[in-house]
């Protein structure tokens, strides 16, 4: 890095929204299969394999999302239809969650949004991020709509990060006047952390991956949200190569965010595919916001956050930068808080061993995989040195480990009406920091909601309480659907991976083979 004035500003990069996965066949147990997968988490970072008992394959989240191996829990409501099972030519009434969803898959969808960044700032020593409902300022190339960049909507973050890569597309480093200062943060990483640059404040805005045309990539802003006067974590090439470009709960926490994960979009960018669930945001009082009638209470925490705000340069007047930001712009009450989402209480069995009524787990958009602390692991007995499957990790500093993972009795989530279960739950082992001090209870990812819509509701600054995520199963597969998605692939606006029937396996194609198998199953619903 160039000389660079250090701040010790601890900023949450959790995980798995933050991790680049190793490739590299690490220590593997005997008689164990490593099983090759393309779990991509950002540009550069992947999942390429996870590790388990021979003879026992692992119920996976298929690439078009929406569907997964592994059965669902036959214990519904009277009349409803399971979360996410087909339901071939028959209508169904409003849905209703069931009460135990079982065998998540292991690996869940990632939210990916299109990012594109202006030069949008208040005057000197105005510290608060401002919520804007369209773009606001000048972009910084002249090319806005192919200079964007994808990155991850990731409620784990603490701040906004733009990795080195995008940043440069995006004409960060090669303003006039330079937007990026001469301080550095740590960001904390799963083994270790990276140094990142601090920017000037700047427009941060966001939109799903719906608003990119998928066959020329050009970028539509008409209905991007964001910040202006925001500060965010720019990577390094070299101190850094390896961070991604996220956008946290900063932002998250002034809007409604709805994420469609039976409306799947696929862009291919420079050689690399992106797929996950077209994602809205909406002002919170928008009207068109959709109405999910299961709802999980969420808790700010720290609590007492007033606003968004960086910290500036004010020790030197005869600084150039002074007033300039020397931490990035995190949630803040009287002292910076980076304040996050955490679900009010989870309980967790295995076998006769508990862990009840656990107000220390994370919710985290950003992560592929849920987790679990050693602390809560023990409580639940399980052991490192014999664990179910193992899976390969590389951190943002480039360092690698293998994690321990474990298939749990049972995983809840207290929620009205009915509180979400799930049983035979896959979950790693792995102790994250927290943003109170010490360690989290754990994160709860988004592999436990792969069969649903969701809303998350924010309550927005100052904290007045509110914050909510609300969801509904995916809707049955019915004539009416399966037609509108006729002959559409995964780059088709109207593309309906649960349309995609067609054996031994998807063939990203809706035709005549998927149409037979739904006729040879016209009439039939999932077991009641």
């Amino acid at each position: 890095m160039k000389s660079a004035r250090s701040v010790s500003v601890w900023v949450v990069l959790m995980f798995v929204a933050a991790l680049c996965w190793t490739s590299a066949v690490l220590a593997g147990r005997p008689g164990w299969q490593r099983q090759e997968v393309n779990w991509r988490v950002t540009g550069g970072g992947s999942i390429k394999a996870i590790h388990y008992p021979g003879g026992k394959p692992l119920p996976l989240l298929t690439k078009q999302g929406g569907c997964r191996v592994g059965p669902l829990s036959k214990k519904i409501l009277p009349g409803k239809s399971a979360p996410g099972a087909v339901s071939f030519g028959v209508e169904s009434a409003a849905p209703v969650v069931a009460t135990v969803i079982d065998s998540p898959p292991i690996n869940g969808f990632v939210t990916w949004v299109a990012v594109a960044v202006t030069d949008e700032s208040s005057g000197e020593l105005e510290l608060d991020a401002v919520p804007e409902i369209s773009v606001v300022g000048s972009y910084l190339t002249p090319t806005p709509e192919t200079d964007y960049a994808i990155g991850i909507f990731d409620t784990g973050a603490g701040a906004h990060i733009i990795g080195n890569a995008d940043a440069v597309k995006a004409g960060l480093f090669s303003h006039w006047p330079s937007l990026i200062t001469s301080s550095t943060v740590e960001l904390q990483g799963v083994i270790g952390s990276v140094n990142a640059w601090v920017s000037q404040p700047i427009g941060l805005f966001i939109d799903g991956l719906g608003a990119i045309e998928p066959t020329g990539l050009i970028l539509d802003d008409s209905w991007m949200v964001g910040e202006t006067n925001v500060s965010i974590c720019v990577g390094d090439q070299i101190e850094s190569p390896n961070l991604p470009t996220v956008v946290g709960t900063p932002l998250s926490v002034y809007f409604t965010t709805v994420i469609y994960n039976d409306q799947q979009v696929t862009i291919i960018r420079d050689g690399n595919e992106f797929t996950g669930p077209d994602v809205f945001f909406y002002e919170s009082s928008d009207p068109c916001i959709p109405a999910f009638n299961n709802v999980i209470p969420l808790v700010l925490r720290p609590t007492g956050a007033v606003s968004v705000q960086y910290f500036p340069n004010v020790f030197d007047p005869e600084d150039p930068e002074w007033g300039a930001p020397m931490s990035p712009s995190v949630i803040t009450s009287f002292l910076p808080t980076q304040s996050l989402f955490f679900v009010s209480s989870v309980d967790l069995t295995d076998g006769t061993r508990i862990a009840i009524d656990k107000d220390g787990f994370m919710l985290d958009t950003g992560a592929q995989v849920s987790v679990v602390s050693e602390a809560i692991g023990s409580r639940l007995g399980l052991n490192p040195n014999n664990p179910d499957f193992e899976v390969e990790i590389r951190d943002v500093t480039g360092e690698a480990a293998m994690i321990p993972g474990f298939y749990i009795d049972s995983l809840e989530l207290v929620a009205t009406p009915e509180w979400l279960s799930f049983t035979n739950v896959p979950v790693i082992m792995l102790d994250v920091a927290s943003p109170e001090g010490g360690t989290l209870d754990g994160i709860i990812g988004m592999n436990l909601f792969t069969e649903f819509n969701l809303a998350l509701r924010s309550g927005g600054l100052p904290d007045q309480g509110g914050h909510r995520l609300e969801f509904e199963p995916i809707p049955p597969l019915d004539l009416a659907a399966f037609a509108e998605a006729w002959l559409a692939t995964p780059q088709s606006p109207n593309w309906n991976p649960r349309a995609d029937l067609a054996p031994p396996t998807p063939d990203d194609l809706i035709n005549f083979l998927d149409f037979a198998i739904f006729a040879e199953h016209w009439s039939e619903t999932t077991e009641p």
